[in-house]
C-alpha cells in the first residue's frame, strides 16, 4: 500500500525511529502517553507499516479475569491497540479515521502473553470522497500460535 498523500505524523514518527527494540520501546511508550488506556495492556509496537501491524502484550496480573487469564476486553485493547496503529501508517494525511464496531470471537482461553496482529487489503483512498467503512482483521494468538481471539474491527474513514 503505498502512501501518494504523505503520512500521519504518528508513522512518520515511527520511521524516525530505530528499528529495534528500543526505537519500538519508545515508540510504544508514546502511544500509551497518547492513548492512556492502552497502557492497561502494556503493549509493545513490533511491526508498524502501511497495511500490518504487530503489537505484543505480557500476561501479567493486570489483564487478568476471575479465573487466571488474559481478560476477554484486554485482549479487545490489544486489538484496537494494533489496528489504530494499522491505520495511522496506512491512512493518508488526507484523511481521517475512527473506530466504528468491533465484531469479536473469543476462541480460546488465553494463558501466555499475546501477539495482535492487523491486516487491511489494499484500500484506494482517492476513492474515499464521502466516508467509507474500512474493516481491518485482527488475529491475536498467544505463544504457541493458537488464535484465541478475532476481531473485525471497522472504522470510518472520511477526507479531511
Amino acid at each position: 500500500m503505498s502512501d501518494t498523500h504523505g503520512s500521519s505524523a504518528t508513522y512518520a514518527l515511527r520511521k524516525r525511529l530505530p528499528n529495534n527494540a528500543f526505537g519500538n520501546t519508545l515508540f510504544s511508550l508514546g502511544m500509551v502517553a497518547k492513548v492512556p488506556y492502552f497502557g492497561t495492556v502494556l503493549p509493545l509496537v513490533t511491526e508498524m507499516e502501511p497495511g500490518y501491524c504487530k503489537v505484543t502484550a505480557p500476561n501479567w496480573f493486570g489483564v487478568h479475569n476471575h479465573i487466571g487469564t488474559f481478560h476477554a476486553i484486554a485482549a479487545c485493547n490489544l486489538a484496537e491497540a494494533s489496528m489504530g496503529m494499522l491505520m495511522e501508517a496506512t491512512t493518508p494525511s488526507t484523511h481521517r479515521w475512527i473506530p466504528k464496531a468491533m465484531n469479536t470471537a473469543y476462541l480460546a482461553k488465553a494463558t501466555t502473553r499475546l501477539t495482535a496482529e492487523a491486516r487491511l487489503s489494499t484500500i484506494d483512498f482517492d476513492a474515499i470522497t464521502t466516508g467509507a467503512d474500512v474493516v481491518v482483521n485482527v488475529e491475536i494468538r498467544d505463544t504457541k500460535g493458537v488464535e484465541v481471539v478475532h476481531c473485525d474491527i471497522t472504522t470510518w474513514v472520511t477526507p479531511k
